[in-house]
């Protein structure tokens, strides 16, 4: 999804414009018009259609970093490779898994013009303007993460009291005694 050689920015920006980079350009970074995400009915596009097993193999971050830098903010397909679908919810993208049948009706009705696709993600539909309606499952406390936009450091930072009640109460490592009652910190070394 992102070759190698780019993978040595110190950022999340940038790795846009490297998605599938491979693909998307010929020689000398031209356009490939034979490319989906290169024609004009695609730009702007926040939700990527795609097939199965996508992202097998993409065990770096960077993969997820350029879908969300292209501008996807929900990928749908058939299945995903591990660790590319763990990545998105670390990083606030929705992969949307319907079955086989269910990708290819909406690849059939993407090539309409003027097609549009929206997924709700309380809802947990994927919807058409044609009257579509697909529903996908996502882990409840994933769900409610994606919908406050909230990361792992998010996370942890809502039990902010919890936690600093907890360090309240736990005792100070020099006033610690060993099991045995030996009180440690009048222990010094020789």
């Amino acid at each position: 999804m992102i070759p190698k050689q780019f993978c040595k920015l110190l950022t999340r920006e940038g790795y846009g414009r490297l998605l599938f980079y491979d693909w998307r350009y010929l020689d000398g970074e031209k356009p490939n018009p034979d490319f989906p995400l290169n024609r004009p009915r695609y730009r702007g596009a926040s939700v990527l259609l795609t097939r199965a097993n996508f992202a097998c193999g993409s065990s770096r971050e960077h993969a997820v970093w350029g879908v969300l830098d292209y501008g996807f903010r929900v990928v749908i397909a058939p299945s995903f490779g591990d660790i590319f679908y763990n990545n998105c919810f670390k990083n606030g993208v929705l992969p949307v898994a319907l079955a086989d049948a269910e990708v290819d009706e909406l690849f059939r009705r993407a090539e309409r013009e003027g097609y549009r696709l929206s997924v709700d993600l309380e809802k947990q539909t994927v919807a058409d303007d044609g009257g579509l309606r697909f529903e996908f499952q996502i882990d409840p406390a994933r769900k409610e993460s994606l919908l406050k936009g909230l990361d792992e450091i998010g996370l942890s930072l809502q039990h902010a009291n919890e936690i600093t009640a907890y360090e309240k109460k736990r005792q100070p490592r020099a006033e610690m005694h060993d099991p045995a009652g030996v009180d440690l910190t009048a222990a010094t070394p020789r």
